[in-house]
């Protein structure tokens, strides 16, 4: 499967500020530096689409990203460590619950769990919000080129018997899982 190409479209503080589109949109959910803006730079081929950082809490904004004309991707602020007021993470919070209950482009959220760590409370709380509104999900344990080959299928599986649904393995290290990845993605949008 060929890669996508893709492009920066804007970024938005919350649902009224979002881009126009007709296209399907996949949010990434996932504590700080779980790997989100190096998925994305994987997807795309290009290591600098999506800005990276060692230090958690540096996305702020919904970041909007054109594949090809088949989907866009939104990269929302990691939950969990972000060194911003309480005032300001409950702004986020408001903001990032209205668009993703009332976007009516989402086809299915992505939730980011690292695969060098056991799933995280704010992990298993962001899943019970998702249910709570019924919203569509799949998970991505990234950073799975970390993980012995032997006991990536256990941390898979593992995570498919806590959280069930689809899950999918992600390395921004080797390009092996992409193909599958994008296939599952494009035939989301079927």
């Amino acid at each position: 499967m060929k890669l996508l190409s893709a492009s920066f479209i804007k970024s938005a503080e919350n649902l009224s500020q979002c881009p126009e589109s007709t296209l399907f949109e996949f949010p990434l959910l996932g504590r700080s530096n779980v790997g989100k803006s190096s998925f994305i730079n994987t997807l795309a081929n290009n290591k600098k689409l999506a800005k990276t950082s060692n230090t958690p809490g540096k996305t702020r904004l919904i970041n909007f990203f054109n594949f090809s004309d088949k989907f866009m991707i939104a990269d929302l602020p990691g939950y969990g460590y972000a060194k911003v007021s309480k005032e300001a993470q409950a702004r986020w919070q408001k903001n990032l619950e209205k668009y993703l209950l009332e976007r009516k482009q989402i086809k299915s959220l992505i939730q980011f769990i690292d695969a060098r760590h056991d799933i995280q409370k704010n992990d298993f709380q962001m899943r019970e919000w998702i249910a709570a509104y019924n919203l569509p999900i799949f998970t991505i344990v990234t950073k799975i080129d970390y993980v012995p080959r032997g006991k990536r299928l256990n941390v898979i599986n593992n995570t498919k018997k806590i959280f069930g649904g689809d899950v999918l393995p992600f390395s921004a290290i080797s390009d092996e899982f992409i193909e599958n990845i994008l296939e599952y993605l494009t035939n989301l949008c079927n």
